[in-house]
């Protein structure tokens, strides 16, 4: 019976190691420890080898550099306690298999065999095991058929003795019915919404003392972060647009090159939907003509959607001649047909009627002369380049650039929030975040066809600005604090009215929500509104809870106990069962593993460690 319990994990587990083992073994002389320095250290009757934890480092490395998709090395490891978890995980191995090797526990030849047979890489072009495959793999990896298959044996030995502690546990049936209940659970509640219309006092305006002391009592609400406080050289197309000639020849070229654009023909959107006959086409116009049915139906029936007979902006001479004509000369009809079509007769539903347009060139002038001085101000900025890296190299500041080219100087505090100006280019943010105040300025791009050259000129710490420089701000934020104040101390007194027999429908427009679960979130509430209402005892019990520019008086109505026979919550409980024996299994299994080691007793030699160690670069 244990071994057929053990069946499916231990060759799950045996494939998953010999993967690893493989993998591991790549690329590393694990061939170059000799004699008694390869053995590492001892767990009970358990020898532990330089290679196994050679192996096990190197196939710890292999793992973190998949996983992070950089380079690491052993002092990558260690730096993180990698190498003593690695060590640890040796460590806790041994200790199963001297246990198994305690109570006798293996499998045989036969068992070892099939599950190396199994193992793709040893496949041949048939599919099937082959020999000389299988010991020129290991031949590769320095390993002996017999080391492997011992390998093998001890692995699966583990695999059953932990199938044996472990595969019995399940999570206690009342513990996930528990959590069921209270994640299904449900809540109906009422809402009565307060603003600044339902206080009975109007809010009044800050004297200067009231902001005085609001900006003493809060100084943090207006800090200004850390800020990189830069000066900075810039060109872009927009700022000599206006100086670049645009001859009238190159204007008319372009206009005539997009005559399709400005001259639009009258068009139609129109919806086509083909039918095999000309009968078939007219008894469906008929029935909808009678009122039996509409054209959204019978796409429908057709197993068609509305994408499928959609064809868009329709000209007249896209459309059959025939049909063209009828459908462009009528401008009042929504069903059209049965008309020819490419796919046969069809009816065609108009959508819009598209009148004809025209633009001349002189309204269309100002567009082509933004856009060709925009071609032209990239070429010019393109030339200019190189003078301008010239002069930076030659020694020039930011402030020269300024007098002698047509670049613009600006200064900006710079913080991740700024976005205006310079800041709305992603190249200048990334410039600004990484420039040190030794830095030389350097021409770099922007977006638009744009350059620019920055300076670091100093790191300006968090400060709050005068209040005579933030009064409109410090305003406001009084504001809101004492609407939040006002609309909180209105709020408890109709909750007072409440406790006294008022009902809540006769303090105002009272809204339901229904079904609520824990997780929900109600739009436009307060994010903790749903847990506090969660919090209330029972039907009838009522919490005011504030908001930023409201607050809200919240009635619970019913508790509904969460639905046994949901498909949800049959779910839910089948989640929490797997993941509570799951988590019980491993705690039971860890403490097992640390009482064997305890039993055992460990001996490791840290001078072997340490050779192990000098083997990697």
């Amino acid at each position: 019976m244990a071994a057929s319990a053990g069946k499916s994990i231990s060759r799950f587990f045996v494939w998953i190691i010999l993967g690893l083992l493989f993998i591991a073994l790549a690329g590393f002389g694990i061939g170059s420890f000799g004699g008694g320095a390869s053995r590492l250290g001892e767990v009970g009757e358990v020898e532990i080898t330089a290679e196994d934890y050679a192996r096990a480092l190197q196939n710890e490395i292999r793992a973190q550099i998949a996983q992070t998709q950089t380079p690491v090395n052993l002092a990558d490891l260690r730096a993180r306690g990698l190498d003593e978890a690695v060590l640890q995980s040796l460590v806790a191995r041994a200790a199963l298999a001297n246990e198994a090797q305690r109570l006798g526990l293996s499998v045989g030849d036969a068992a070892v065999a099939r599950q190396i047979q199994d193992f793709e890489a040893f496949e041949g072009a048939n599919g099937g095991f082959d020999r000389e495959a299988y010991e020129f793999l290991l031949a590769q990896e320095g390993l002996s058929p017999r080391e492997f298959e011992e390998d093998t044996r001890e692995d699966t030995a583990r695999a059953l003795l932990q199938s044996a502690v472990i595969g019995a546990i399940r999570a206690p049936q009342i513990y996930g019915e528990s959590i069921a209940a209270f994640q299904g659970e449900t809540r109906d509640l009422s809402i009565l919404t307060l603003t600044e219309a339902d206080l009975t006092d109007p809010l009044p305006d800050p004297t200067p003392e009231d902001l005085s002391a609001f900006y003493e009592d809060f100084p943090e609400r207006f800090e200004r972060p850390e800020a990189r406080r830069i000066t900075y050289a810039w060109l872009v197309p927009t700022q000599i647009m206006d100086e670049v000639e645009v001859d009238e020849d190159s204007l008319r070229r372009l206009y005539d090159s997009r005559i399709g654009v400005y001259r639009q023909p009258e068009r139609r959107l129109l919806e086509r939907l083909a039918f095999g006959s000309e009968d078939a086409a007219r008894a469906a116009y008929d029935a909808i003509a009678a009122g039996e049915t509409d054209f959204d139906t019978l796409v429908e029936e057709r197993d068609l959607t509305l994408a499928d007979v959609d064809l868009g902006e329709v000209a007249f001479e896209d459309l059959p001649a025939a049909a063209a004509e009828v459908i462009f000369a009528d401008t009042e009809s929504e069903i059209i047909g049965p008309l020819p079509s490419r796919l046969g007769p069809a009816l065609y539903r108009v959508n819009a009627v598209l009148e004809a347009t025209e633009t001349s060139f002189e309204e269309a002038r100002a567009d082509l002369r933004e856009e060709l001085a925009d071609d032209a101000a990239r070429r010019q900025i393109a030339v200019m380049r190189e003078e301008i890296d010239d002069l930076l190299a030659s020694g020039a500041t930011l402030e020269e650039l300024a007098e002698t080219t047509p670049m613009t100087l600006g200064q900006i505090d710079f913080t991740p929030a700024s976005e205006d100006g310079i800041a709305a280019y992603d190249t200048f943010r990334e410039a600004a975040r990484a420039v040190e105040e030794r830095d030389f300025p350097e021409v770099l791009d922007l977006s638009d066809g744009g350059l620019f050259a920055l300076r670091l000129d100093e790191i300006v710490p968090p400060t709050v600005p005068p209040l005579a420089e933030i009064e409109d701000e410090v305003a406001e934020a009084w504001r809101v604090t004492a609407l939040r104040e006002a609309l909180t101390a209105r709020a408890d007194q109709l909750v007072g009215q409440i406790a006294t027999g008022a009902a809540l429908e006769s303090l105002g427009d009272v809204a339901t929500e229904t079904q609520l679960r824990r997780q929900d979130i109600i739009p436009d509430m307060p994010p903790t509104l749903v847990a506090q209402a969660f919090e209330l005892s029972g039907p009838g019990d009522v919490v005011a809870i504030p908001g930023a520019r409201s607050a809200h008086i919240v009635r619970l109505d019913a508790v509904n106990p969460a639905a046994r026979d949901a498909d949800d919550t049959g779910m839910l409980l089948q989640i929490l069962d797997q993941t509570v024996a799951q988590s019980m299994a491993q705690d039971i299994f860890e403490s097992y593993g640390r009482a064997l080691q305890d039993d055992a007793g460990i001996r490791l030699d840290q001078s072997v460690i340490n050779a192990v160690h000098a083997q990697f670069p």
